[in-house]
């Protein structure tokens, strides 16, 4: 019994040392001396100082698309939503196997269209150009329109009878009207019913007739004239045969004034 007692005495002891053993006793940090500045110590920068400015245009630099860091999809235009809208038609219409397929064969569709209708356009105004008659553009033709001009600053050298026989002959019969009405006013003033000049009207020389029968046949043959020349009326044979008799009538009557 007493063994017993000495042995348990003896493993309680030993226990109690290890447990002593592994406790930790904590250390002070080690302390650190103060330093302290002065007034003195401070190193002052006495350099000169220069100012930095930004250029005026500096945002110029950055337009590139280098610094675009968002893409935005342009909008799409009334053009583009119809374009689009039409190659999903043709896509429909015609089995295409992507709309991309039916929107590349509406933009070379309509660009051979474009140069259809400019070849076109070129070929009426050349064909306008070269016809004898281009009045759609310019009213007469210019050769013509010289050929008159110089008609009437020289309808006193001017044989109208055999212009308006040559106009008779070749068709033209408001050409030959032409002839008549400028035949009248040579006849007129070279008997001295009017004063004749290039610049004037028909209605200066209606004013400087003075008997009512002169005035009164005149202005209807203007009618007649300004009717068939400006109007560009097609007359046929009967109107043309009346009109020229009315003509001749009248130089009749201002020729023998």
């Amino acid at each position: 019994m007493t063994r017993l007692l000495f042995l348990l005495s003896f493993l309680f002891c030993c226990s109690v040392s290890k447990a002593q053993d592994s406790v930790v006793v904590p250390v002070d940090p080690p302390k650190i001396s103060t330093v302290k500045y002065t007034e003195k110590d401070i190193q002052v920068d006495s350099g000169p100082v220069t100012a930095k400015h930004f250029d005026k245009n500096f945002k110029k630099k950055y337009t590139d698309p280098e610094f675009t860091y968002e893409v935005k999809a342009p909008e799409k235009s009334w053009w583009d939503h119809f374009m689009h809208w039409l190659a999903r038609l043709f896509a429909n219409l015609f089995n295409f196997k992507s709309v991309k397929t039916s929107l590349n064969f509406v933009v070379i569709l309509f660009r051979i269209i474009m140069v259809l209708i400019v070849v076109l356009l070129i070929y009426f105004i050349a064909r306008a150009l070269t016809k004898q008659e281009g009045s759609w553009i310019f009213g007469k033709n210019a050769k013509k329109a010289i050929f008159y001009s110089d008609a009437e600053k020289n309808i006193h050298l001017l044989d109208f009878e055999k212009l308006i026989k040559e106009s008779i002959e070749a068709g033209e019969k408001r050409i030959a009207v032409r002839y008549y009405y400028l035949w009248l006013l040579k006849v007129m003033a070279q008997r001295n019913y009017i004063e004749w000049d290039i610049e004037k009207t028909n209605s200066d020389y209606l004013y400087e007739l003075q008997q009512p029968a002169h005035k009164e046949e005149f202005m209807y043959l203007s009618y007649l004239y300004n009717y068939i020349w400006y109007g560009e009326f097609e007359i046929d044979e009967t109107i043309f045969r009346k009109t020229e008799n009315r003509f001749k009538n009248a130089l009749k009557m201002f020729g023998n004034g």
